[in-house]
């Protein structure tokens, strides 16, 4: 049987935070969110508790290096790179460190060994940069896991470019964005549907790629794991208000 995920089971390096099932159940699944660029775990442990997943465990991981010049937040790439035309950080970065960090330490050593969990029964949710991290950690992983929620994160070049995505992984996924200016473009979604078989695409009316703002907007996520959790109470009519 599954046990709840303790600190002590990650290593001590890594900084993140733990949410426990709602009203003490016992866990069945793990969830493990990766926050965006410039942020850190305690927004996604936050949502972690706004969510309220029955007989889910959640993992909210930080990313493993700081931003530079005392910016404040964390994210996941091999480097840092700065976007001269437009004024911004470039989220693509390479996610070589990031992706073995959560296959190995994360995933194999501690869910997986150490807690008792299958792979069928760990899910990954991230955000923008944090939504890139958890595709190349699963395709990394290889093996299918319960699924993949993105927002606003589409495929690393990374995984395309070093033969990874070349067989299609059987991870289900569901990937959301908003409208123009996105990062989940139709060549984005193209290229996600070289590397999973099974492709859920949510566009939001509304511009650019951010976090859900309401209900509506929050419910098909919220379907997505009551398909893929395994949970013999489904998801509370309530767990999906955000915000």
């Amino acid at each position: 049987m599954p046990r709840q995920p303790a600190k002590s089971d990650f290593p001590s390096y890594l900084e993140l935070s733990i949410i426990s099932p709602p009203s003490s159940q016992a866990p069945v699944n793990v969830l493990i969110l990766f926050h965006g660029l410039g942020d850190s775990k305690e927004s996604f442990s936050h949502l972690a508790v706004h969510l309220s997943l029955p007989e889910t465990a959640c993992v909210s991981l930080q990313g493993p290096t700081p931003l530079p010049f005392d910016l404040g937040g964390f994210h996941w790439g091999d480097d840092i790179t700065f976007n001269q035309s437009i004024g911004t950080m470039d989220y693509d970065t390479g996610f070589e460190k990031s992706s073995k960090l959560v296959r190995e330490e994360v995933i194999e050593k501690a869910i997986l060994q150490k807690c008792g969990y299958k792979p069928g029964n760990v899910l990954l949710l991230g955000f923008g940069q944090g939504g890139m991290a958890a595709f190349a950690a699963a395709l990394a992983f290889k093996t299918e896991l319960g699924g993949i929620v993105s927002i606003g994160g589409p495929l690393p070049s990374s995984t395309k470019s070093n033969g990874v995505a070349a067989s299609k992984n059987n991870t289900p996924v569901i990937v959301l964005g908003g409208s123009s200016p996105s990062l989940i473009t139709q060549s984005a979604l193209s290229d996600l549907k070289q590397a999973f078989q099974l492709i859920e695409y949510v566009k939001w009316p509304r511009p650019r790629d951010v976090m859900p703002g309401n209900r509506d907007e929050m419910l098909p996520i919220m379907k997505f794991f009551a398909r893929r959790l395994q949970s013999r109470n489904g998801v509370p009519d309530d767990a999906v208000e955000v915000g």
